[in-house]
């Protein structure tokens, strides 16, 4: 259908823009992460969608959850969540993990027949577990490093490499191949996209309470877990080397608090509260 070309190129000169967006974005803090150079542009993008998800979404997502029935929401998820081991058995299959390959197209077979296309998760059941592989962590098997840290237009978190990724998985998921109308595929991207925010609601009132910034305990949750799921949990010794290495340097880097103190310097963030993220 058209409207696949129209959204394909949409998504990819999005993606073509990224580098232009971002050339001119300045970090807000004076210790910058290295691996958000964009930090500007991103907390930016971060308050937007924040905004239109406290405006739109999440009232839309409330209403969702309070309506419908918990069988039929799990349901409803176990559906989509069936749709998206196409797509992991796929990935799994060119990162050359046969077994788990053969065990996601195995689910997919199952709950789509016996679990009534997917609404009922039987395969889980029977020893098959569930993986979610996606094409940017398919690009971090072959050796593709993530790049700087990106925040997506109603995406939210991402980097260079996974935004890419979005495109090949994009073509491979399976609601693209049902012959219906735009309207119904519309319609049913969209009933996933309230289904999934509505399943995160509880997600959100824990990082309400736990996180003094939001951006960067989001940032930092994704980056790691991203970096777990490539490597399926197994991190290579040199993650935790330099994680060391920082944590020491920014030790060394210190002024000895009783020399500020003798001096009268106040230490900003440490002696008083500081609304700045």
């Amino acid at each position: 259908m058209a409207v696949y070309g129209v959204w394909a190129r949409f998504t990819i000169t999005l993606i073509a823009l990224i580098p232009l967006f971002l050339s001119g974005c300045a970090t807000t803090s004076d210790f910058a992460d290295p691996r958000d150079p964009w930090e500007g542009f991103n907390r930016g993008m971060f308050t937007f969608n924040d905004d239109v998800d406290a405006a739109f979404v999440r009232p839309i997502a409330k209403g969702y959850k309070a309506i419908t029935p918990a069988p039929i929401d799990q349901g409803i998820t176990n559906f989509f969540l069936n749709l998206a081991d196409f797509n992991s058995a796929v990935n799994n299959l060119l990162q050359f993990k046969l077994e788990r390959s053969a065990n996601d197209f195995g689910r997919l077979a199952i709950n789509s027949t016996i679990g009534i296309l997917g609404f009922i998760d039987v395969a889980s059941n029977m020893n098959l577990p569930k993986h979610s592989e996606d094409f940017g962590q398919t690009l971090g098997v072959w050796g593709f490093q993530p790049g700087p840290y990106v925040v997506l237009p109603f995406l939210g978190p991402s980097s260079v490499r996974d935004t890419i990724g979005l495109v090949p998985d994009w073509y491979m998921a399976p609601i693209r191949w049902i012959p219906t109308s735009t309207a119904v595929t519309w319609g049913t991207l969209g009933l996933w996209f309230i289904d999934r925010r509505a399943d995160l609601l509880g997600a959100s009132r824990v990082l309400e309470m736990a996180a003094l910034d939001p951006y960067e305990f989001i940032r930092d949750a994704y980056l790691q877990k991203r970096e777990y799921d490539v490597f399926d949990g197994n991190l290579p010794p040199e993650s935790f080397d330099e994680f060391e290495d920082e944590f020491e340097d920014g030790f060394e880097d210190m002024t000895e608090p009783d020399d500020l103190e003798s001096s009268g310097t106040e230490i900003p963030g440490l002696l008083q509260p500081s609304n700045e993220p």
